[in-house]
């Protein structure tokens, strides 16, 4: 009998090294690869795979924050997860693999889990295929498999597993693991790639459920038992099952590496050789970006004269440059990043000094998710400001009202039903609403398209927790 194989779907992490497009409200596995493909990595991880045979719907772990975007994104690819699991809070990987193998274990008999991360790129994915068909033999007999990158070059960015006798990616033969390095200097970099048994870390995980907790048991039996609490004492929120909180934040902040392949003598290490990158800098970003003759990847409005070897990229206003090579041009509606390309692995550090700062520009992207849409700021001030929101057809935000703000919308596509103490009203095209101060109001599409209105927000205070809902079709 052929087992079934459960796709394992993280999508934690907040990608800051791909700042200032890449925010933890909207992370890099949420982005679309370039603007030609209009797919996200998230979505190109889960296609990858799905016509593969003998493979189940995914189970997808995120962030509770990021929930409705993992919903949104499923539905555009027309694919019905088994599970969208709802992280309360951030521990790594091993509490997250944890909590799924709960969950598969409960619908499936003796399951395999194939576990991605959603931010990755796999160019070659026949040959990806290949390696997972001939590692599926090794998960049978309760192996716990990895998968390591043939090196290209010697790269600080990434971890190197260490097997016990060189890697061939002909024979795609699998090895026995001695070691995890940690992210490495320079030098000794340059010796690891010299050595075949050397490769990098996917963290790319194969493994049957059972033989995963039995592991984590015998070495981390803490996580495996706060786990099963929080996983058992859930509950499902339309369609996501939130992780219950207590258990779950007591959990050690680790990763599956540390927690159990580290330590395990089941670790099998497969070579892969199938174009993988995980796009953990904008550099990396440009070496897998489409190039024009100069190597240059130009995204958006830019006008380039004698530059080369750059990746230049506006979201929303024109970029020109003159004259520089080997540049990152990064434009984005509240910031712009500009660095040289061995320079972008130091993006992290920025993001984290804004932090410090308290700056908004770290986290909050500009656009914002929901499930009825989204918003977009367009501009503010010291007691306005101006958003564009868009709400998708037949939905419609909750009953609410605000104490700090007034409201005024304007409606530029679409058609939108509006309630304002309870009486209601349609706008049409260039129709317009005035929401009073602690009015309760809800706005509606009732239309066959999206509608699109802007918001003139005036007051003292435009947080979003100044939202007093009565009615809410999504539950929060």
């Amino acid at each position: 009998m052929t087992k079934k194989i459960i796709p394992i779907i993280l999508c934690g992490g907040t990608g800051s090294r791909l700042w200032p497009l890449s925010r933890s409200s909207f992370p890099k596995q949420f982005l679309e690869i370039n603007k030609e493909e209009s797919i996200s990595f998230f979505q190109k991880t889960i296609n990858r795979i799905k016509n593969y045979k003998n493979i189940s719907n995914p189970i997808v772990i995120c962030n509770e924050e990021h929930r409705f975007i993992v919903a949104e994104q499923l539905r555009k690819i027309n694919i019905k997860p088994e599970a969208i699991l709802l992280e309360p809070v951030g521990k790594n990987t091993a509490p997250a693999i944890t909590v799924a193998c709960f969950k598969v274990i409960e619908n499936h008999l003796d399951p395999c889990l194939l576990v991605l991360p959603a931010d990755h790129i796999i160019g070659d994915i026949n040959t990806f295929m290949k390696v997972v068909d001939k590692a599926l033999d090794e998960v049978k007999k309760g192996k716990l498999i990895t998968f390591g990158i043939t090196p290209t070059k010697p790269e600080t960015g990434f971890g190197y597993i260490e097997s016990e006798n060189e890697l061939d990616t002909n024979k795609l033969k699998g090895e026995q693991i001695v070691n995890f390095i940690e992210k490495p200097d320079l030098e000794k970099a340059k010796k690891l790639v010299r050595d075949k048994r050397f490769v990098w870390n996917s963290g790319i995980f194969f493994f049957k459920a059972e033989v995963f907790l039995q592991e984590l048991i015998k070495y981390k039996e803490n996580i495996y038992k706060l786990c099963k609490k929080s996983y058992f004492s859930s509950t499902l929120d339309l369609d996501f099952q939130r992780i219950e909180v207590n258990s779950f934040s007591l959990c050690e902040d680790i990763s599956i590496d540390k927690a159990i392949m580290e330590k395990t003598n089941l670790g099998i290490v497969y070579p892969l050789k199938a174009g993988w990158n995980d796009i953990g800098s904008w550099q990396s970003m440009w070496e897998v970006s489409h190039k024009d003759k100069l190597g240059n990847s130009i995204i958006g409005k830019v006008i380039t004269n004698n530059v080369k070897n750059s990746y230049l990229r506006s979201e929303n206003r024109l970029i020109v440059a003159l004259g520089i090579e080997e540049t990152i041009v990064v434009e984005t509606i509240d910031a712009v990043l500009i660095a040289k390309n061995d320079q972008t692995q130091a993006v992290k550090n920025i993001v984290k000094k804004l932090e410090i700062d308290k700056r908004p520009e770290a986290n909050i992207h500009k656009t914002i998710y929901r499930p009825w849409g989204n918003y977009s700021s367009i501009s503010e001030g010291k007691n306005w400001q101006v958003k564009k929101i868009i709400v998708e057809q037949g939905e419609s935000l909750s009953l609410q009202l605000h104490n700090h703000r007034s409201e005024h919308w304007v409606v530029v596509s679409g058609k939108a039903l509006i309630e304002i103490e309870g009486k209601k009203k349609l706008l049409n095209k260039n129709e317009s609403a005035y929401i009073p101060l602690g009015s309760k109001h809800r706005l509606s599409n009732p239309g066959d398209s999206r509608l699109i209105l802007i918001e003139v927000q005036s007051g003292d205070y435009f947080g979003e927790d100044d939202i007093i809902r009565f009615q809410d079709k999504y539950g929060r």
